[in-house]
């Protein structure tokens, strides 16, 4: 296990490094002054000039670089002209169209997507595996049918378009749920689940499919295994079958699917979350794309790259957990 873990630690440490190598290098090769591009279109050339000496452009590009990797390790220094400004590690850079910190803009950023990541993560999983176990249990009947047509459905529905429903339906016409807006959890739990509650259904209606047909996929496949045709030779319960024995053999799947889904999440949830007016991360990169702030766009995708990147460790490590003829070696 040891071995497995620094291996796979490894290979992450790798995959970020070249993930910042490419992030880093399109920055510059991007068309235009990277100046003027990371300054904006209100900055007159004197703020241009300042910007440029703050990002050494000056300096080689693999300087640049080194400068930059310095900044996550122990931070950076930036002169803004009359002081110097110091950007604590990990220091992604400052943002000149909110004049911020990238740090503290995706600090600020993350319990939001964190909030909606999990929230609709218990849902899906609900909704999915339910289904899923309801269409086995039903197999060859009029309810796995529809079943079936109900999750190629969700599955076929954009999530943009699902939230656009469920606004219309719940906010203007039955009245039942105010707009979105979002409120911290440590502030008020209960506005907090309210505000959250149409975010959270609009993305699991959306994965749960996903998972329902998982769920019942892997579960069909497991009760065709020998130990399942034991079990009913010694009169065990259908029911049974399915929820004691099959079920557990069909999770391993699912449970990894659902973490490499919440990483990727934190950097997919741009559609939810602009859509429903939450200010997370995914919201944060539209507006640093639109706005051209090339230090946000680096910062976020950095970010996203290392949940992915830990999201897979941890699916290899549940899927052993949950799997006994999976072995890390």
């Amino acid at each position: 296990m040891t071995t497995y873990l620094l291996r796979r630690v490894l290979g992450a440490v790798l995959v970020l490094f070249v993930l910042s190598v490419v992030v880093y290098a399109l920055f510059y090769a991007v068309p235009g002054d990277p100046a003027k591009l990371a300054c904006g279109p209100r900055c007159n050339p004197e703020q241009i000039a300042q910007v440029r000496d703050q990002l050494q452009l000056e300096d080689p590009l693999y300087a640049r670089y080194w400068h930059f990797i310095q900044g996550l390790f122990t931070g950076h220094d930036y002169s803004t002209g009359t002081s110097v400004l110091h950007c604590n590690a990990p220091c992604f850079g400052l943002s000149y169209q909110n004049d911020q910190q990238v740090t503290e803009l995706i600090s600020q950023r993350i319990p939001v997507t964190a909030s909606l990541a999990f929230g609709a993560m218990v849902l899906w999983l609900i909704l999915g595996v339910g289904t899923g176990l309801v269409s086995a249990l039903r197999r060859g009947g009029i309810t796995e049918r529809v079943l079936t047509w109900v999750t190629l459905a969700g599955t076929a529905t954009p999530v943009f378009i699902i939230g656009l429903l469920l606004l219309m339906l719940f906010c203007v016409q039955l009245r039942w749920l105010p707009f979105p807006s979002y409120v911290a959890l440590t502030e008020n739990p209960e506005q907090w689940a309210w505000n959250m509650l149409l975010p959270w259904t609009a993305l699991a209606l959306f994965e749960s499919a996903k998972y329902a047909r998982l769920t019942r996929s892997s579960l069909l496949e497991t009760l065709a295994d020998d130990h399942i045709r034991t079990f009913r030779a010694y009169g065990v319960s259908e029911r049974a079958i399915v929820t004691r024995h099959a079920l557990r053999g069909a999770l391993p799947p699912v449970i990894a699917l659902t973490a490499m889904d919440l990483g990727t999440l934190f950097g997919s949830a741009m559609l939810t979350e602009t859509l429903f007016g939450l200010p997370g991360l995914g919201q944060l990169l539209v507006h640093a794309v639109r706005d051209v702030d090339l230090p946000v766009v680096i910062g976020v995708v950095l970010v996203t790259g290392a949940a992915v990147v830990i999201a897979n460790i941890v699916a290899d490590l549940l899927y052993a957990a949950t799997d006994r003829r999976v072995t890390l070696t």
